[in-house]
């Protein structure tokens, strides 16, 4: 059994020199496409469920698919909660067995944000497993705008809120499907300055492949979020693999046709962070 907490894969992360995938999933076909993506580069994976995932399926069903796959997986794999929003929610995906919450207080008030985030962070210690916050504000593409995270406000966050990790916003945008700007690697000099706790960015299908790797490897960025850049292949799959047969209905036989196509996406992200092999 390879379950791991976040804290497990990032501490390392941060004293080596590298990063970790966290991957976000929608469904059964990208989750196990996605373990074994990591388990043929040999680098531990982070599996997420996000707020649209958790609309789609239970907390409880989720948590039994992610433990089920870190079982048999011969990497480390870290079952996590993307963008908790109550306690109620964090509170029910430890209960299904998820190792790692991360809660989001960000459009809230600097103080019951840490407030929040530290009673989070708590219930997840308590339990053994870690919690993830968010200081600043990581908007959206085509929505939210950012609000970018001050360096001393951060240091704070990550002290009173005693987080394993802290997610930033430094001109990354959640959902983009281009890579056509960069993150603000001044403000992320300065975030890192005044904190030991491994830096997340979300929104990190936005951020070109080299500045991906340059931060990887050369600073407290332990974490990237990747989402929208591998449900873009899984769509793609899935559209040529109706097209192929328009006579065929079996979803399954369908959806086998993404499996490969998302193995060989997720290898490459993987590959992207400078991840030493486990094994």
């Amino acid at each position: 059994m390879t379950l791991a907490t976040l804290a497990e894969v990032l501490q390392p992360a941060l004293k080596q020199g590298y990063a970790v995938a966290g991957l976000v999933t929608l469904g059964w076909e990208d989750m196990r496409a996605f373990v074994a993506a990591a388990e043929a580069e040999g680098t531990p994976v982070i599996l997420q469920a996000g707020p649209s995932c958790r609309a789609h399926t239970p907390l409880p069903i989720l948590g039994k698919m992610f433990r089920h796959l870190a079982e048999g997986a011969s990497v480390p794999v870290v079952a996590h909660l993307d963008h908790g929003y109550t306690m109620e929610e964090c509170r029910l995906a430890l209960d299904s067995g998820f190792t790692s919450l991360m809660f989001d207080g960000s459009r809230k008030p600097l103080e019951q944000n840490i407030a929040e985030t530290a009673a989070v962070a708590k219930l997840a210690h308590g339990a053994g497993i870690s919690c993830e916050g968010e200081i600043g504000f990581v908007g959206y593409s085509g929505g939210e705008n950012s609000a970018g995270t001050d360096p001393e406000e951060a240091a704070r966050f990550a002290r009173e809120t005693g987080v394993d990790a802290m997610a930033i916003s430094v001109g990354n945008v959640h959902l983009q499907t281009e890579r056509d700007g960069g993150l603000d690697e001044a403000r992320i000099r300065a975030i890192e300055a005044v904190t030991e706790v491994p830096l997340v960015i979300h929104g990190g299908s936005g951020v070109p492949h080299a500045q991906r790797l340059k931060l990887a490897t050369t600073s407290a960025i332990c974490k990237f979020n990747i989402g929208t850049e591998l449900r873009m292949v899984f769509g793609q799959a899935l559209r040529d693999a109706v097209n192929h047969d328009p006579d065929r209905f079996d979803r399954v036989q369908i959806l086998q046709e993404t499996h490969e196509p998302l193995i060989a996406a997720g290898r490459e992200v993987l590959r992207g962070f400078g991840a030493p092999k486990t094994r």
